[in-house]
């Protein structure tokens, strides 16, 4: 026998409860003592209210039950007229919005339609103190009094008003202990094993309540990880599908954008569940009635393989990281790191522009492909016999005095930009490329063309004209702080060397004392400076520091700035600073389906409207 739906199984609740009751076998005896609360011996024009907070089928026998009590205790009443039985099913009391039979029953009672209002007791009403309490005085204004059976108040009684405030606080604070008892259980269930899962296109429950693939609609959510991993926009794609006459989980032809996007981020199509998305906050003002996107405010639980899935693990990555760069303006296919794999920039990883996905360990792990602990050079120290000997000696720090004129890149929470004189020294146009060195803890610059998908415009102006411009780098800046190890308050500065071989260039920028600039006013207001380096001078707002042992040194040992100064006269074929990056061969490397055999999934579900994407 096929299971039935939560409609099917109420509807099934309703017929008993209605079912007309056989007088033969029947027998009903009053009371002999009536309790009436209000004048029954007045006409009254009655309205009945009913409600339960949730739309499980086990409630469906309340929320019958209510209706035909009430309506048999009208009709008790001769000069009582039953005006409708109002009712809101599966509708929570701590807020009106959304009660639509509540709201009309309390517009019918402002417009004079009715006297008197019943209901089972005060939470069947509200769960909130500041929505009963109003909505009972505006109802006394009109002269409109509500029957409370549970409690036996009546609010037009004069000594009705302590006791109505009484019973409400208790009622809210009872929602409030049940949904704290519902949080708890809730997290029990999430945490331990027995994730929720709810009802998602492609998908359909098996008797354990675990998604199963569903043979007659997963082509469509597969459709989607498809397109977008060709190259298709979420509104190409939303386009196709209304095209297709594809249906929705409930139904709908009408895509949008915003819906695929939507889609194309649960991670339940790839066999994972990710718990608490989301969450609920009480509140008893019904203004404040919301939800949230979980940040952090609840904690969360990832079960991976959870259940059948629809796509990989890694076309599902894949995906994400698109969609992440999507955000600065990225439009490659997959976004894939590259690494210098020799030469002087041996273990730099090229940084994209609008590549905003990739994390320190990606970074890392796609520097290590390459580089390791034999791969740094050791400084050796020779003399020739009645030599001096420099050792112990220190080249005195350049920003100790003045570094306008050292080449030098600003970073600042959302941007960074070159100074004049790196710009002018390196004379190679508007173009650069910018790589970095997470073990060394080092960026290089290089020039390149306009038609580098990892340009980045760091000057406008012609040659002799050339003036410094400010670089957007949100996409990136967050992760090079992480890198090396930076405050996200702070600004720095890092200076640079640049490297010639009579042809190519190239700067490289060591963190090594780096000047550090911190507000004034949080300058004066904490201790950051401990933790950022050697207090320097003011600057207008702020104040430069330098990061370095400067208690204990004033610069760089000699023999180590003379080694420095010799890389800058290495030949081309020692350094070569132009060499091609190569993609990390990282065992992390997602395998995405390939190119081809989406093109073939894609032709074919899509027939006459397939059409090929450009991807820059």
């Amino acid at each position: 026998m096929p299971e039935l739906t939560n409609e099917e199984r109420k509807e099934r609740v309703r017929k008993r409860v209605r079912a007309a009751t056989d007088p033969e076998n029947y027998t009903y005896t009053p009371e002999t003592e009536k309790t009436d609360y209000v004048k029954s011996n007045e006409f009254q024009r009655v309205a009945i209210y009913a409600r339960v907070s949730t739309d499980d089928p086990a409630q469906t026998s309340s929320f019958e039950l209510q209706q035909k009590y009430y309506t048999d205790l009208v009709a008790q009443h001769p000069k009582w007229e039953l005006v409708r039985i109002y009712s809101d099913e599966g509708k929570s009391g701590t807020t009106t919005q959304h009660r639509e039979g509540f709201l009309e029953m309390l517009q019918d009672a402002y417009d004079g339609k009715i006297d008197l209002i019943i209901v089972k007791n005060i939470s069947r009403l509200a769960r909130n103190v500041v929505d009963f309490l109003s909505t009972i005085r505006r109802l006394r204004e009109k002269k409109v009094g509500v029957l409370f059976e549970s409690e036996a108040i009546y609010s037009l009684n004069n000594n009705s008003h302590l006791a109505l405030s009484f019973q409400a606080t208790i009622a809210e604070e009872e929602s409030r202990v049940r949904s704290r008892s519902m949080e708890t259980s809730l997290r029990m269930r999430l945490d331990h094993g027995l994730p929720l899962t709810p009802e998602l296109l492609g998908f359909v429950k098996d008797e354990n309540g675990k998604l199963i693939v569903n043979e007659d609609t997963y082509k469509i959510p597969k459709l989607m990880f498809s397109m977008y991993l060709y190259g298709y926009s979420t509104q190409q794609i939303a386009d196709k599908l209304i095209a297709l006459s594809r249906r929705s989980y409930r139904g709908n032809i009408k895509w949008t954008a915003s819906g695929v996007a939507d889609t194309l981020r649960n991670e339940r199509y790839c066999g994972d569940v990710l718990t608490r998305k989301r969450y609920k906050v009480f509140a008893p003002d019904a203004g404040e009635q919301k939800t949230f996107k979980n940040r952090g405010e609840k904690p969360q639980s990832y079960y991976k393989g959870e259940h059948e899935a629809i796509i990989s693990r890694d076309d599902f990555l894949a995906v994400q990281r698109i969609m992440d760069n999507a955000r600065f303006g990225g439009t490659s296919r997959l976004p894939e790191l590259k690494v210098i794999p020799e030469g002087l920039l041996k273990g730099y990883v090229i940084i994209h522009p609008r590549w905003g996905s990739f994390t320190e360990d990606d970074y890392m792990n796609a520097c290590q492909c390459v580089w390791d602990e034999d791969s740094q050079t050791d400084v050796t120290v020779s003399a020739e016999e009645g030599a001096f000997d420099f050792r112990g000696y220190e080249v005195a720090d350049f920003k100790l005095f003045d570094d306008q004129q050292v080449p030098a890149i600003m970073f600042h929470n959302d941007s960074i930009h070159f100074n004049l004189s790196c710009i002018r020294k390196m004379a190679c146009g508007n173009y650069i490329e910018i790589l970095i060195h997470p073990v060394l803890k080092k960026i290089a610059i290089r020039p390149t063309t306009k038609d580098n998908r990892n340009k980045i415009q760091w000057a406008t102006g012609s040659d002799t004209t050339l003036s410094s411009r400010t670089i957007a780098c949100k996409a990136y800046i967050r992760t090079l702080y992480q890198i090396f190890g930076w405050d996200p308050d702070f600004n720095y500065k890092l200076y640079g060397v640049i490297y010639h071989d009579g042809k190519y260039n190239a700067c490289v920028f060591s963190d090594i004392n780096a000047s550090v600039y911190i507000d004034k006013e949080q300058y004066l207001s904490s201790e950051a400076i401990d933790a950022s380096g050697q207090l320097l001078n003011q600057s207008g707002s702020h104040i430069r520091a330098l990061t370095g042992d400067f208690e204990n040194a004033v610069g760089t040992d000699y023999y180590v700035e003379m080694s420095m100064n010799e890389i800058a006269h290495l030949t081309r074929e020692q350094w070569q600073t132009r060499i091609e990056g190569q993609l990390c061969g990282s065992k992390d490397r997602l395998k995405v389906t390939p190119y081809d055999e989406l093109r073939a999934f894609i032709k074919e579900e899509l027939g006459e409207l397939f059409e090929e994407v450009e991807i820059k």
